[in-house]
């Protein structure tokens, strides 16, 4: 199946500023294995800009940025995906790019307009950087390649808070998918995320993981033992769900909050810390009294919250290539490198919240930058 897709949730009533709730999208994803799939890709791309409102020549330029991608992985890489999405926090389209090598041994030759190893035109990877909003890539010589180029409207107002990412996926040859997540940007350093997994996959998973959202966007200012009461009672007439909650504080640290097989993690340049997952239980049937765990979150570290759809030996001995991502190119590592193929599956990853005046340490990752290579 070379592509997988869900109609996208759009934001919810609220607005997308500092104190905006916002929906997530399902992901569509085209695998990258034959060259016809740079058809799909463009088109896949166009589609989702046009339905973000992206005015005028901007759903064209996305098509072109995933053409140019996915006909990168098909001429020169093997095992590649090229991911599309609407952007969670602004109008606009995401569009990441992913395989397993043999990576590029000359990045900035590679990053040159007209620069060629196939006797073709050549504009590829120079191109997607110069018409991109946002680019950023790493690549590993004989490992692989990640990009993501984001596209959205000229003077848009910047997303507020640190940088965020997601890729939310169905089931391999599904349509309907059990898992979803949203965020809440409430300002003064708060922000609460979500990652929800419905029992099992298909039409009534999603029910529930839609019913579970719908909660979260209504009312997510609450203390989170009480906001994960909330979604309890909203799903007792569901199947029920794994749900994760995480909340940045102001002061650069984060609550958990988790019941079920939803876990998280703080990645820094020196490896994987604070691995929790949830209480057992199962929120809408039988979910035990909330626990809030605080999490320790050194500045420059990222934060992780996904489903079981990943697959969690990901933090036994992650390379330090990997612990070096920022969060886009981190979920698009983690989905293409670590999905369990039975399930559907999440990951989210969110910059840490960096109290006032706090040093960033030299050598950890850092918010992915406006223009990266």
């Amino acid at each position: 199946m070379q592509g997988e897709a869900a109609t996208p949730a759009g934001p919810a009533p609220g607005g997308t500023g500092s104190g905006g709730r916002f929906g997530a999208a399902v992901a569509t994803r085209v695998r990258i294995d034959h060259y016809s799939a740079v058809h799909l890709a463009a088109a896949t791309a166009r589609r989702a800009a046009e339905d973000s409102g992206l005015p005028g020549s901007l759903p064209e330029r996305a098509a072109v940025l995933a053409s140019e991608l996915a006909s990168n992985i098909a001429k020169h890489a093997q095992d590649g995906s090229v991911f599309v999405q609407p952007l969670p926090l602004c109008p606009g389209v995401e569009i990441l790019a992913t395989d397993r090598g043999p990576g590029i041994p000359d990045l900035e030759a590679a990053l040159t307009d007209g620069w060629t190893t196939t006797n073709t035109l050549g504009s590829g990877l120079g191109a997607v950087r110069r018409i991109a909003s946002e680019f950023s890539l790493r690549t590993r010589p004989g490992g692989g390649t990640l990009i993501c180029a984001r596209v959205f409207a000229p003077g848009a107002p910047p997303p507020p808070g640190p940088d965020l990412a997601a890729l939310c996926l169905p089931l391999e040859g599904e349509h309907s998918c059990g898992d979803g997540w949203a965020v809440a940007d409430a300002g003064a350093g708060r922000r609460t995320l979500v990652v929800v997994d419905g029992l099992g996959h298909g039409e009534a998973a999603e029910e529930a993981a839609d019913t579970a959202l719908r909660a979260f966007r209504r009312a997510p200012e609450p203390p989170l033992p009480e906001l994960l009461s909330a979604l309890h009672r909203a799903l007792r007439h569901t199947r029920g769900a794994a749900v994760g909650l995480l909340r940045l504080r102001p002061d650069g640290d984060a609550d958990h909050c988790s019941v079920g097989n939803v876990r998280a993690q703080t990645v820094g340049f020196d490896g994987v810390r604070s691995r929790t997952t949830g209480q057992p239980g199962v929120v809408g049937w039988n979910m035990p009294r909330p626990r809030v765990r605080r999490i320790p979150v050194p500045p420059g570290s990222t934060l992780v919250l996904h489903s079981d759809g990943i697959d969690p030996r990901w933090t036994h001995d992650p390379s330090p290539f990997l612990l070096r991502l920022p969060p886009p190119l981190l979920v698009a590592s983690l989905a293409h490198g670590f999905r369990r193929g039975r399930d559907d599956a999440t990951v989210l990853a969110t910059g840490a919240q960096a109290p006032a005046g706090a040093p960033i340490p030299q050598g950890g990752p850092a918010p992915a930058p406006k223009r990266d290579a």
